[in-house]
């Protein structure tokens, strides 16, 4: 792996904390957490509290390399973990049920994690060349989630129940594999549900086509991330998650307007070709996909979503600007809503869905700018690809309940971070080059 990934040889840094973090994010099955330990925490979020940990120390130190000062993703992370603790302390103050309590102090360690990890990366990831090996090892182990994934939908065997490791312990024994839509499975792969399954694959799968296309115009293999892409594509279409087609569409939107034309056409064509082999391959699938927005108007999983919109309403005006308290709305004891907005006005108040907002568009800004800023043209198409990136979750959480499934929130923090770093490392490069030398910033 370490020759497929091409890390450049120098000491560990932000990056390798990130990549251990993708690994236990992606590979290890998150329905596995740690042993002995009164909270549910997977490997993933410990790796992520550690991230969080080495960057509150190294902010105490001028040495070891960590960036400091402004950044706009910095300045969104902040006033996110700041929404988070106003909303936690407005919670406790007064009266919560055991139950809940116990819930409001789960999930702030979590959502604090996910903040953690993303300054991190933002401030940790050395150089450009660092940040590409982290965001390869999200295409590659996102291509070991879709294999799994797609061993669950053709053979109806789920790999994950043989990949337990010493001192973790299932958090439940529910199986990845689900028989809905017109009889065809519903898969997970290595993670909590179908449906957070493919919104993740949608995530990863710009990425690996920007890879994919970096190696042919560089004249370097290209066919490993074409491999990674199709294996991520499949698992994908395999998810039959109404909100992963959501998520490419909205993928599928931003790189056409911003690729150049003769990449618009290559990509359609391969795009075509895939659904004719996705046809081909599995009678049925297709017309599945179809159907899961030709029949909206009649389908009972959109019903459920929208019914429970005047009880929303009540909950809210409840608590209008902090929210009850994060974790603290959960099933059975409350109605599940399948909606991350409504979701966080509950939980979170104006406040902390000003925030949850603020955070994703601040990534989608720096993704965008640092596009704006760099003349190299790699790095301007990566720019393209992480805002691409960043609007599935923006566009998942209208279909469910993005917080709750942790490895989409951590993928999406991870990224948020990637935008932050790289606009930094770019603004770094065009401050330290000479007047005559400093690259010309392509027009609006």
């Amino acid at each position: 792996m370490t020759d497929f990934l091409s890390p450049p040889r120098q000491r560990a840094d932000g990056a390798t904390l990130a990549v251990l973090f993708v690994v236990a994010l992606l590979v290890i099955p998150a329905r596995l957490v740690l042993r002995g330990v009164p909270l549910a925490l997977t490997p993933a979020s410990v790796i992520a509290m550690l991230v969080g940990l080495v960057w509150l120390c190294a902010q105490f130190t001028t040495t070891l390399g960590v960036a400091k000062g402004r950044n706009v993703v910095r300045t969104g992370l902040f006033c996110y973990a700041a929404a988070l603790l106003a909303t936690y302390g407005y919670s406790t103050f007064g009266y919560l049920p055991a139950d809940e309590l116990s819930l409001a102090d789960h999930a702030i360690v979590l959502l604090i994690a996910v903040v953690g990890l993303a300054l991190g990366v933002c401030d940790g990831v050395r150089g450009a060349d660092r940040m590409d090996f982290v965001l390869k090892a999200v295409v590659v182990c996102g291509a070991i989630s879709a294999t799994v994934g797609i061993v669950q939908f053709l053979f109806n065997l789920d790999l994950t129940q043989f990949l337990k490791l010493p001192m973790l312990r299932y958090e439940s024994g529910e199986t990845l594999i689900e028989v809905e839509r017109n009889g065809l499975r519903r898969v997970g792969g290595t993670m909590g549900h179908p449906i957070e399954f493919g919104v993740v694959l949608a995530m990863i799968l710009p990425l690996a086509a920007h890879y994919g296309f970096q190696a042919r115009e560089r004249s370097r293999p290209a066919l490993r991330w074409w491999v990674c892409a199709g294996l991520i594509a499949t698992g994908l279409m395999f998810s039959a998650s109404r909100s992963a087609m959501v998520g490419i569409g909205g993928v599928a939107i931003v790189l056409l307007i911003g690729w150049p034309a003769r990449r618009r056409v290559r990509a359609l064509l391969i795009a075509a070709g895939f659904l004719v082999l996705m046809k081909l391959a599995v009678p049925g699938l297709i017309t599945n996909m179809i159907n899961l927005f030709a029949n909206a108007g009649t389908d009972d999983s959109v019903k459920w979503r929208t019914w429970d919109y005047p009880a929303a309403t009540t909950e809210i005006l409840r608590h209008l600007w902090f929210g009850r308290g994060y974790g603290t709305w959960y099933a059975p004891k409350h109605q599940v809503f399948d909606n991350q907005y409504i979701l966080t006005m509950v939980e979170g108040g104006v406040i902390g869905m000003a925030a949850f907002v603020a955070v994703f568009a601040c990534g989608i800004y720096a993704a965008i700018r640092f596009r704006y800023l760099s003349d190299d043209r790699s790095r301007r198409d990566l720019g393209l690809t992480i805002a691409a990136s960043l609007v599935v979750p923006l566009l998942g959480s209208a279909t469910f309940d993005l917080v709750a499934f942790k490895t989409a929130e951590g993928l999406s923090f991870l990224l948020i971070g990637a935008a932050g770093a790289l606009l930094r490392i770019t603004a770094a490069e065009r401050a330290a080059a000479p007047p005559t030398s400093r690259p010309r910033s392509p027009a609006r």
